[in-house]
């Protein structure tokens, strides 16, 4: 089993910065591919971010574009999602996730992961 928590979230004004981390434990996930979703009050969880094994391919939703990054460090066993330029429409409880299934390119569906966090919550202000 994995365990991931994440850490990071917080109160900031529209236009600044987070970095969220998620420290996975039980079971090294240096060969999973990792991704951010976030979940605002009354929609769906949603994809923000993934990384492959070796954070040599990364993807982004259109709407972080320019502004997140998505990072790795396999011998902490931790990710990474830098977060710039935050707007209001950013405010949400983010999610970290794991999955070890193989897949041609990064999945974006949450249900191909197998692993979740608790959530740390973001809440940007205008």
């Amino acid at each position: 089993q994995v365990q991931l928590v994440e850490s990071g979230g917080g109160l900031v004004q529209a236009g600044g910065s987070l970095r969220l981390s998620c420290a996975a434990s039980g079971r090294a996930v240096s060969s999973y591919h990792m991704g951010w979703f976030r979940q605002a009050p009354g929609k769906e969880r949603a994809f923000v971010a993934g990384i492959n094994w070796n954070g040599g391919n990364t993807d982004y939703t259109d709407s972080v574009k320019g502004r997140f990054t998505i990072s790795r460090d396999n011998a902490k066993n931790t990710v990474y999602l830098e977060m710039n330029s935050l707007r209001p429409e950013d405010s949400a409880l983010y999610y970290c996730a794991a999955g070890q299934r193989f897949y041609i390119g990064l999945p974006t569906n949450p249900g191909s992961y197998d692993y979740w966090g608790q959530g740390t919550q973001v809440t940007v202000s205008s």
